[in-house]
This record gives structure tokens, sequence and C-alpha cells, in this order.
């Protein structure tokens, strides 16, 4: 099949590669001439693992393309994939502005029968608003070429997308046309060989599927830190509980980690625009709030452990941050607990040293230029680096070689054998076996 996909960022770039990894033709379409012409020199605007090679094989064989023209590119398609940012606005609500633009577009050059899917998280509606903009330039040239617009939310892991892509447990096409069902199945049968894993349903219904899916899984780990931090205060670890309740199937263990509090670019933004969805419709969501609350709150926990530990003036003290990206697997710091950490400890004075083992360039953008020009903020190349003259440890984000480190070493390059484990990484009878000072979240 021809298929456009226009936006480039984390959904658009992983959608259109692997479309094409499967044989289709794929033209990759973004107004930043900087990423497209990045993108045609192997340069990747995003971090994830094994894209770089998909991206670069796919584009030498000929069926990956990449272009700032949409028109160009509708000229020999009839799918187009818009995948572009809906950024939250002040409200918490999905800005619509660049989906719209996109369908704008469209409707000025479709020239035949298309299939428009919404490959962006969009509110509830957003597919009505793309099906009207289309049809209002479409009328103003005084054409009326048929067209179907389909709901087919993402639910990609940063980290682990491509194999999220390719081996899907869900497909979701939200979809009222028979016509557009048969494309859209036609294009996913190739990921969905072994078991048929195309859901259909209605588009309002697959708009609406994408938002609790990432708000149930947002509950679980909120839930589970407000578990943790219950546990900590009774003398009860929370990794035996998390055991106990994740063997049970109804419960299983995924997303029942207690840490630091979740980030991204996905479950916060979703659960806002979610809550904002329920407010629109005169819905008080208590339980969505409880969750924001939770998670913001849980950002702050380790540093109220420092703050326990040495007192609310860190002046003089410095500390060693291990993590900076939100989650493993990539180099996103939207919404990271990293951040929030980094923010206090700077406010009280302190001195931090922080690792990486993907996120160092992002941290230089992201993080503001006064923490560095001050001194107060030093990323260095290697995590044991980051450990000379610490008073304590910061283990935030669970990178795998932060897993299994040379304690013997630790102790060595840090002034004081202290660790504040973000994740719950290590034993804490095994750390005070080492000769550390050890605090975890809800461990005994």
């Amino acid at each position: 099949m021809n298929i456009t996909v226009v936006g480039t960022g984390y959904v658009g770039l992983v959608t259109g590669t692997c479309f094409a990894e499967m044989g289709n033709n794929v033209t990759c379409v973004d107004t930043d001439q900087g990423k497209i012409e990045g993108l045609m020199n192997g340069v990747l605007p995003i971090y994830e693992p094994g894209l770089d090679e998909m991206v670069a094989s796919n584009f030498a064989e000929g069926r990956l393309r990449f272009t700032t023209c949409l028109p160009e590119a509708m000229a020999d398609s009839s799918i187009f994939f818009i995948a572009v940012g809906t950024p939250p606005g002040e409200d918490g609500s999905a800005d619509l502005q660049y989906v719209l633009a996109v369908a704008r577009e469209i409707g000025q050059h479709l020239n035949g029968y298309a299939v428009v899917v919404d490959k962006s998280t969009v509110p509830v509606g957003a597919a009505d608003k793309v099906r009207e903009t289309i049809r209002q330039e479409l009328e103003k040239r005084g054409v009326d070429h048929p067209f179907d617009v389909v709901s087919n939310p993402e639910f990609l892991k940063e980290g682990a997308a491509i194999e999220d892509f390719m081996r899907p447990d869900r497909v979701v096409v939200g979809t009222d046309s028979d016509r557009a069902a048969e494309i859209m199945h036609e294009l996913y049968a190739a990921f969905t060989r072994s078991h048929d894993r195309l859901i259909f349903m209605g588009v309002r219904d697959a708009e609406m599927t994408k938002y609790v899916a990432n708000s149930m899984l947002a509950t679980k780990i909120s839930f589970m830190n407000e578990m943790a931090n219950l546990c900590e205060r009774m003398g009860v670890d929370v990794e035996h509980v998390r055991v106990g309740i994740g063997s049970d199937s109804r419960i299983g263990y995924s997303f029942i980690y207690p840490g630091c509090g979740y980030g991204g670019s996905c479950f916060p933004k979703d659960v806002k625009a979610l809550i904002r969805m329920a407010e629109q419709h005169d819905f008080e969501p208590k339980v969505l709030h409880a969750v924001e609350a939770r998670n913001e709150q849980q950002k702050h926990l380790l540093f109220e452990k420092v703050t326990a530990r040495f007192g609310s003036d860190l002046s003089g003290l410095h500390f060693a941050l291990w993590g900076l990206a939100f989650k493993p697997g990539t180099d996103d710091m939207r919404e990271a607990p990293s951040k929030v950490l980094l923010a206090s400890l700077i406010a009280a004075g302190a001195t931090v040293t922080a690792y990486d083992p993907v996120a160092m360039e992002v941290a230089q953008d992201e993080l503001p230029r006064a923490w560095f020009d001050s001194g107060q903020l030093t990323l260095v190349d290697h995590q044991y680096d980051a450990l000379h003259n610490a008073d304590a440890m910061l283990l935030v984000t669970e990178w795998k070689p932060f897993r299994h480190p040379d304690f013997a070493a630790m102790k060595r390059l840090m002034r004081q054998p202290v660790v504040f484990d973000g994740r719950n990484q290590y034993d804490p009878q095994a750390m005070r076996r080492e000769g550390f000072d050890y605090q975890g979240i809800g461990r005994r």
C-alpha cells in the first residue's frame, strides 16, 4: 500500500517505519525542514532502540521517504495517518490545532477516495472535527470526493515501540465505514497473522479507549505508590505486598512497582485531558483527580526523604543522581520526576552531579541553563563519575546498568554511603550489609 504519515515525532516515525518494514511504500511528512534533512541523513529526532537501523534500511531500499510537502506525498497515497502533536492546553485539554491544520491541507488537495486515520491521541469527537474540516475545504473547491475518517490510537511503550507495533497486543480501529474497515484490515494483516488482533468499534469508542487505557495504567501506579507510602508508616515491606497481590491473575504484576512517580508524554497529558473531558460533561472525575494528585506528591518524595535525613538547608552538600529520563529505554524527559527533584535540591542550596545512559543531550536542552552556569548542576559521562564526594546517591530511573553496581567502588567514591532508591532496585538488608544507609519507597 502507499501510505502518507504526517508528523515525524515519536508516533509518526515509528508508525511509518514499521509500515515500510512490512513492504509498504511510506512517505513521512513534516513541516520542520531541519528534521526532514536530518532523517534523510540518518539523524533521528528521537531515541528508540533499533529504530535508527530500521529507518536507514527502509530509506535505502526506497520504501521510506521524507518530505516537507504534503501535496507531493498525497499524489501517490490514499491512506493518510495524522500523527502530529496534541499538546495540553492551559486547562489540560488536548490542543487540536495541528491535527486540524493537517486535515485542512488534506481537504485542499484531496483528489479521490481516501482513508484519513487519526493516529495522534485526540479527545472524543476529534474525528468529527477532522471530517468537518476536510468537508469544508472540499466544499470551497467545489468538489465532492468521498473519504472516511478512522480512529486508530497507538499503544506504544517508549523503549519497546518497535516490538509493540510489529507484534501488537491489539489494534483498535474506530470506524463506521465497511470500506475503510476493509482497508484497515488489509493494512494490518501482516502484523496479526498468528491470530486476528484487530478490534473494530465506533470512532468515538476508539478515541475513548486510548484515554481510558492510559488512565487505568496511571491509576495502578498511583494506587501502588499510595500503598507504598502507607506500608512505610506501618512497618510493612511493600515489595512483599507487591509480589503477594501481583500473583493474583486479576491484578497481575504490570504497573504495580512503587516509585517516585510517573512521567513522559502520555500518562500525565492523557489523565489531564480525560479530567477535562469529564468536566466539560459536568462529571466530577474523583478517581482521576486523586491519581494526578498522588503522582504530583510522589515526585517530591525523594526530596522529602533527603531533607528528613540532612535538614532543609542543603548548602555545602553534594548529591549524585542516577537517571534523568522518565523511564529506561528512552531519552524523553517530559514530566520526568528527575526534573522536580533537581529543582528542589538546587533551590535548597545543594550541588548535583547527574548521569543518564541516553538522556544527557536532552538534559542539556531541557534543564535551565542557570543551573549549569551556577555550577550547581554538572552532567558526567559515566555513572561512577557522578559519585565523587557525594553525600548521597539518588536513583531516579531504573536503567539496567544501575541494577547491579559495584557497591565497594561506590563506597570508595562517595563522601557518605547514603542511597535514596526511587525505584526499589536494591535489597535493603543487602545494602545495610554493604555499609550503606539505604532508603527505598515503602521498604521496611
